[in-house]
């Protein structure tokens, strides 16, 4: 094209990449380009006034490079119009810039589409609609066949694509948002290659899901199941009326691949401009099969029949076909066959044919397929055809031979005749699924992914009256009929712990053990006593409980508190019984007790009993299954087996099952498949399913209940005060001994005031060896590096049984969210304590004496009682500077590590905590050493003998009046603890 600049002419040529190459002649001769381009472009400010605009040499013309995004802005908006003069005749460059503008607003409109030849070649470009009511109103189609747009019509299209991409495509979000809507547009050059054979423009614009079809019909393939007429498999080509959907019309397609048939005359320009490309592009979606023409010609087998149901249907979706298939076939394909064992009416029709995980449950097998419900019998039957698709009870049904291979395999896995155990049978319930082998062989064992998981057929369980009456039970134990307190028992239980016993006793019926994991403080030791007298009756042997070393002395306390009837022997010490001699003492027991490492020395003693019950108070003590101590306690023999915990898992899964193994051998599985099954996904990754299956299965065997349940919570006073017993270890009984002894001997020469300061210099030394030997011996304290190694640490903290106490009550409440004070007479014991704990509980440690300056006491007091809850747990105080005049409500619990043998103070000291502005019940748990002068002088305040409360609480200088034989006895060891 050309026309006049003043009196120069311009001349542009467009590339097929949409560029256009500029030059200007004047006179007859070319303008230089430089020139050309400052005159041309010097009102163009996306070029920066021609500046960035390239310059190509073409022979012995300089042309002027406009990038094809500029083209069609530069022609719809001519700044350069001003200074040219146009000749009438020149009627290409006025059709140009007549159609630039036009373009441009389309572009910019989002009036486009994607290009169907560019797409062939393998390339994204973008075309103007030719339906536009702008470019008919340019006879657009008199403009294509003018010279400059006919022959240079790719390079237009590329600058309209380049507007496209630049107005809408600019950035990776609207990219990203075109492929995630359009991915066919993206699906490669195989993709490109098909459609260009198989698809006109429109048929490609609407599988692209860009526009509408317009044709009035839709094709589809249609599944022909066999029926009265047509005794096969058929598949066919039919045209879907869009407006009425019922409305199909058959065709086939001929030999010239047009389609033949009848239809209404409206559809026959489309059906010939389309019908061609359907025959390739089923066999493109096939590739597999016989040409599309070749696949509607002959009946297909029951082979091909599933086979085109479950994978060439799928295939030619994907591609965009329409498939129509038998209305029974989604719901048929989407219900696996389920295997179900229908337990018999009369299993588990008394207490006595179900004792134990381990006891046999008869049960006949049923299989579920569809809508029927078939014997193992009618099952057989069903297989011996070797058939995929059958018609069976009027009905169609989907055999996959994969699944009837695992329903095979799970059904020779079990014998009928020997039946399933009850173990089986509650997790099947429970969890409603098995491995694809016998549960009580296996366990839970198996690790497979999402994908096989969802392939795997899960064996069910169809319970009788009696078990489901059974489980519903062990679900509610608020359920259960309670039974009436035994005699002898000296307490009165609240509501909770009635619910408890009963429970423990309904468990035992059925030989099913029980974990009892009722918060601190709600009374575990009284309920299992209940139990002891309730079933004192029933076995020929006693009943064995195992606890720790530091509350042995505890335990003999409260049986002869609350069942003084109950006839106790303590297994443990030098002195204890085996053989024969404790055989024969065994006849007239009701209980035993002994240490968890008295357990294991005595392992093979305690083996030759079986025990009426094996119950292990703080069963966490068993938590590495590995340990010979863990070993030793499963080893032992019991009718039933109990375990009292308020942490039952401390910090991993395997504890927990550590604790069930006890309970229900085998009842987790192994440890290793535990592990595989459950705590990996859930400790790892937190898996939300598993975790709810988990709960499932353990929560038969456990009664867990929490001080802020509100039913707990209503049935406790304000203030529970306790008195926790404490046995001297054997290094701190020597040292006690031996002090005693000393003083004893220095009595003899010592009078006046000689006299009385010995004996208050041993009264100390005795109270500091009750906390820890390491006071009395003056050692050094370990350093915060050493109590970080939790080796060195135990080790320390096993030489006084109170600080082993105190240390596991304190992780216990501190796992229950429950906040402290622990109050204590000297300073060594408070840093001691803060040190400790500190370390075991990995948290900060307030600890305050009389040395805290205020400023560090004021800011101390308001972390702790933080609103938010946030502050510390843990708040370790000397009784004279922390036991009046503050208020530190953020307590629940309150320990009295060593007494003030004052009331008074100590009651003092717990109204820190006991006060105004708390919400909630404050547990006070005094710390008694048995055995020494701290039992004894606890007795005298509760028996108020002849010397008075308030003289013994006034101070201790009544002690120094007390005659050498007096005092023998008021310090002296008692040797039965």
């Amino acid at each position: 094209m050309s026309t006049k600049l003043y009196d120069m002419t311009l001349h542009v040529v467009l590339t097929d990449n949409g560029d256009a190459l500029l030059w200007g002649i004047q006179d007859g001769y070319d303008i230089p380009g430089d020139k050309f381009r400052k005159i041309l472009f010097a009102w163009h400010e996306p070029s920066c006034y021609g500046t960035t605009l390239e310059l190509r040499e073409a022979g012995e013309l300089t042309l002027t490079v406009l990038p094809a995004e500029m083209v069609l802005p530069f022609f719809a908006e001519p700044n350069f119009m001003d200074v040219v003069r146009w000749d009438s005749g020149n009627e290409a460059a006025e059709q140009l810039l007549e159609v630039a503008p036009v373009l441009y607003r389309e572009a910019k409109a989002g009036r486009y589409i994607p290009s169907y030849s560019s797409f062939r070649d393998g390339t994204l470009q973008w075309t103007w609609e030719a339906g536009s009511e702008e470019l008919k109103a340019l006879n657009w189609e008199s403009l294509l066949s003018m010279d400059f747009l006919g022959e240079e019509m790719r390079g237009l299209r590329s600058a309209f694509s380049a507007i496209v991409s630049i107005e809408h495509y600019a950035d990776e979000v609207s990219m990203s948002d075109l492929r995630r809507d359009y991915p066919a547009l993206f699906a490669g050059a195989q993709a490109a290659a098909t459609a260009a054979h198989t698809f006109t423009e429109e048929e490609w614009l609407a599988a692209l899901g860009w526009k509408p079809d317009t044709a009035p019909f839709r094709p589809a393939l249609q599944l022909l199941e066999p029926d009265e007429e047509q005794h096969d498999w058929r598949l066919r080509l039919v045209l879907q009326d869009k407006k009425e959907g019922s409305a199909l019309v058959p065709i086939r397609l001929a030999s010239d691949g047009y389609a033949a048939g009848a239809w209404p005359s409206d559809w026959t320009p489309y059906i010939r401009e389309r019908s061609p490309g359907w025959a390739a592009r089923i066999a493109a979606a096939l590739p597999n099969e016989n040409t599309g023409k070749e696949l509607f010609s002959e009946p297909l087998t029951d082979e091909s029949a599933w086979h085109f149901l479950t994978t060439d249907s799928r295939q030619l979706l994907s591609d965009g076909w329409n498939v129509m298939l038998p209305g029974w076939w989604e719901a048929a394909s989407k219900r696996k066959p389920r295997l179900r064992a229908q337990i018999s009416p009369e299993s588990g029709g008394t207490r006595k044919s179900l004792f134990g995980l381990n006891s046999l449950v008869d049960f006949d097998w049923r299989i579920a397929i569809g809508n029927s419900d078939l014997s193992a019998a009618e099952f057989a039957e069903l297989l011996s055809r070797k058939e995929r698709l059958i018609r069976f009870r009027g009905e169609w049904v989907y055999l996959d031979p994969a699944l009837l291979e695992q329903i095979r395999r799970l059904m020779e896995s079990v014998d009928p005749e020997e039946g399933l155990t009850l173990q089986d049978v509650l997790q099947l319930h429970l969890l409603n699924e098995s491995e694809p082998q016998k549960p009580s062989e296996h366990g839970l064992t198996t690790e497979t992914d999402a994908e096989e998981e969802e392939k795997r057929i899960k064996m069910e369980v169809e319970l009788n009256s009696h078990l489901l009456a059974l489980l519903r039970q062990l679900g509610q134990p608020s359920g259960l009929q309670e039974l009436v307190v035994p005699e002898g028992l000296r307490a009165e239980l609240r509501g909770y712990q009635r619910e408890g016993f009963t429970w423990l006793s309904f468990l035992r019926t059925f030989g099913l053990g029980a974990c009892l994991a009722d918060d601190m403080g709600l009374g575990k030791t009284v309920q299992y006593i209940t139990y002891l007298l309730h079933h004192k009756k029933e076995s020929g042997s006693p009943s064995l409980l195992v606890c720790p070393t530091s509350v042995l002395g505890n335990w003999q306390k409260e049986l002869a508190r609350f069942a003084p009837d109950l006839r106790v022997l303590l297994h443990y010490g030098r002195g204890r019984l085996n053989g024969e001699a404790l055989s024969s003492v065994l006849k007239n027991i009701d209980i035993v007790i002994t240490s968890y490492t008295t357990a294991l020395l005595d392992q093979e003693t305690l083996q030759e009993t079986t025990w009426s019950s094996l119950c292990l108070d703080e069963a966490q003590n068993i938590k590495n299954a590995q340990n010979k101590q863990s070993a030793a306690v499963r080893s032992l023999n019991a009718r039933h087996r109990i375990a009292l915990t308020g942490t039952p898992i401390e910090n991993r899964l395997s504890e927990l099952w550590s604790i069930y193994d006890f309970l229900n051998p085998g009842y987790l599985g192994t440890q290793r498949g535990f592990q595989h099954r459950f705590a990996n996904p859930i400790e790892k990754h937190h898996d939300v399913e598993l975790t709810a299956q988990l709960q499932k299965l353990i929560k038969p065997f456990m009664l867990r209940r929490k001080k802020k349940d509100p039913a707990i919570q209503l049935d406790l006073p304000d203030k529970q005060e306790m008195k926790v017993y404490i046995n001297l270890t054997a290094e701190q009984g020597a040292h006690y001994e031996r002090v005693v002894k000393d003083l004893m001997e220095r009595m003899k020469n010592l009078e006046g005031i000689e006299r009385k300061g010995a004996i208050l210099a041993v009264l100390t030394q005795l109270k500091q060896l009750c906390d820890h030997p390491s006071l009395l011996m003056k050692e050094a304290m370990p350093t915060g590096q050493a109590l970080q190694l939790e080796e060195h640490r135990e080790a320390f903290i096993s030489r006084s049984a109170k600080l082993e106490r105190i240390a596991a009550m304190v992780g216990e409440l501190r796992d229950e969210g429950d906040s402290c004070l622990i109050f204590t007479q000297y300073v060594g014991m408070g840093r001691l304590l803060a040190d400790v704990l500190q370390a075991q509980q990995g948290e900060p440690v307030l600890y305050l004496n009389g040395s805290t300056p205020k400023a560090e006491r004021d800011k101390m007091i308001d972390a702790f009682q933080a609103a938010d809850g946030t502050g510390p747990g843990i708040f370790i105080l000397s009784l004279k500077a922390g036991g009046v005049g503050l208020n530190l409500t953020a307590a629940n619990h309150v320990f009295h590590y060593d007494r003030w043998w004052n009331p008074a103070v100590e009651n003092q000291a717990t109204d820190r905590a006991y006060r105004m502005g708390q919400k909630r019940n404050v547990q006070v748990h005094k710390f008694i050493s048995l055995g020494t002068l701290e039992e004894k002088i606890d007795e005298m305040l509760e028996s108020k003998m002849s010397l008075s409360e308030n003289v013994i609480s006034t101070s201790e200088n009544w002690i120094t009046e007390l005659s050498n034989e007096e005092l023998h006895n008021l310090f002296a060891l008692r040797q039965a603890w």
